[in-house]
Protein backbone atom coordinates (compact mmCIF):
# COMPACT_ATOMS: atom_id res chain seq x y z
CA UNK A 1 0.00 0.00 0.00
CA UNK A 2 1.18 3.44 -1.04
CA UNK A 3 1.43 6.48 1.87
CA UNK A 4 -0.30 9.26 1.48
CA UNK A 5 0.54 12.57 1.16
CA UNK A 6 -1.49 16.07 0.99
CA UNK A 7 -0.49 18.53 -0.93
CA UNK A 8 -2.01 21.83 -0.54
CA UNK A 9 -1.75 25.19 -2.57
CA UNK A 10 -3.77 27.80 -4.24
CA UNK A 11 -3.12 27.24 -7.52
CA UNK A 12 -4.73 23.46 -8.70
CA UNK A 13 -2.71 23.15 -12.23
CA UNK A 14 0.38 23.18 -9.74
CA UNK A 15 -0.80 20.77 -7.43
CA UNK A 16 -2.10 18.02 -10.57
CA UNK A 17 1.85 18.77 -12.73
CA UNK A 18 3.74 18.23 -8.85
CA UNK A 19 1.80 15.04 -9.23
CA UNK A 20 2.69 13.98 -12.88
CA UNK A 21 6.11 15.14 -12.28
CA UNK A 22 6.87 12.66 -9.37
CA UNK A 23 4.62 9.44 -10.70
CA UNK A 24 7.83 7.46 -9.83
CA UNK A 25 7.42 8.19 -6.26
CA UNK A 26 5.15 5.03 -4.67
CA UNK A 27 3.02 7.83 -2.80
CA UNK A 28 -0.93 8.43 -3.33
CA UNK A 29 -1.31 12.01 -3.84
CA UNK A 30 -4.43 14.11 -2.70
CA UNK A 31 -4.85 17.64 -3.18
CA UNK A 32 -6.40 20.28 -1.46
CA UNK A 33 -6.84 24.05 -2.33
CA UNK A 34 -9.54 25.74 0.12
CA UNK A 35 -9.55 25.05 4.23
CA UNK A 36 -12.81 23.44 3.35
CA UNK A 37 -11.30 21.21 0.97
CA UNK A 38 -8.14 20.74 3.55
CA UNK A 39 -10.22 19.83 6.95
CA UNK A 40 -12.33 17.36 4.41
CA UNK A 41 -9.01 15.86 3.05
CA UNK A 42 -7.48 15.00 6.90
CA UNK A 43 -10.58 13.67 8.22
CA UNK A 44 -11.69 11.51 5.58
CA UNK A 45 -8.15 9.95 5.01
CA UNK A 46 -6.71 8.81 7.75
CA UNK A 47 -3.45 7.44 6.15
CA UNK A 48 -2.11 10.61 5.13
CA UNK A 49 1.41 10.54 6.23
CA UNK A 50 2.34 14.12 5.74
CA UNK A 51 1.02 17.11 4.28
CA UNK A 52 3.32 19.43 2.21
CA UNK A 53 1.75 23.16 1.94
CA UNK A 54 2.89 25.37 -1.18
CA UNK A 55 3.63 28.99 -0.80
CA UNK A 56 0.81 31.00 -3.49
CA UNK A 57 -1.40 30.87 0.19
CA UNK A 58 -0.54 34.48 1.90
CA UNK A 59 0.59 34.09 5.57
CA UNK A 60 -2.73 34.36 6.78
CA UNK A 61 -3.91 31.58 5.28
CA UNK A 62 -1.12 29.56 5.24
CA UNK A 63 -1.23 30.11 9.32
CA UNK A 64 -4.77 29.39 9.72
CA UNK A 65 -4.19 26.31 7.61
CA UNK A 66 -1.41 25.26 9.90
CA UNK A 67 -3.21 26.00 12.64
CA UNK A 68 -6.70 23.72 11.65
CA UNK A 69 -4.23 20.43 10.44
CA UNK A 70 -2.57 20.68 13.74
CA UNK A 71 -5.39 20.91 16.09
CA UNK A 72 -7.10 17.89 13.72
CA UNK A 73 -4.40 15.50 12.86
CA UNK A 74 -1.64 16.59 15.75
CA UNK A 75 0.09 13.01 14.27
CA UNK A 76 0.69 14.90 11.02
CA UNK A 77 4.23 16.91 9.86
CA UNK A 78 3.64 20.20 8.24
CA UNK A 79 6.35 20.79 5.16
CA UNK A 80 5.98 24.71 4.31
CA UNK A 81 7.91 25.21 0.60
CA UNK A 82 9.98 28.51 0.47
CA UNK A 83 8.27 31.33 -1.77
CA UNK A 84 11.43 32.26 -3.54
CA UNK A 85 11.85 28.95 -5.71
CA UNK A 86 9.06 29.93 -7.12
CA UNK A 87 5.80 27.75 -8.76
CA UNK A 88 8.57 25.75 -10.57
CA UNK A 89 10.43 24.98 -7.16
CA UNK A 90 7.56 22.83 -6.12
CA UNK A 91 8.35 19.46 -7.40
CA UNK A 92 11.61 19.78 -6.02
CA UNK A 93 11.00 20.57 -2.87
CA UNK A 94 7.80 17.57 -2.63
CA UNK A 95 10.35 15.31 -3.91
CA UNK A 96 13.05 15.98 -0.94
CA UNK A 97 10.44 16.28 1.93
CA UNK A 98 8.76 12.78 0.80
CA UNK A 99 11.87 11.12 0.43
CA UNK A 100 13.51 12.34 4.03
CA UNK A 101 10.15 11.97 6.03
CA UNK A 102 7.74 9.42 4.04
CA UNK A 103 10.16 7.36 2.42
CA UNK A 104 12.77 7.15 5.21
CA UNK A 105 10.66 6.15 7.80
CA UNK A 106 9.14 3.34 5.47
CA UNK A 107 12.37 1.87 5.18
CA UNK A 108 12.52 1.04 9.10
CA UNK A 109 9.66 -1.13 8.50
Amino acid sequence: MKPVVLLVGRLPNVIGNVAKQLEDLPIQWLGAHTRDEVISQISEEPKIECVIMGASHDDTVRGDLIAVIAQRRPDLCIHIKDRSSGPDGMASFVRRMVQCDVLRNMAHF
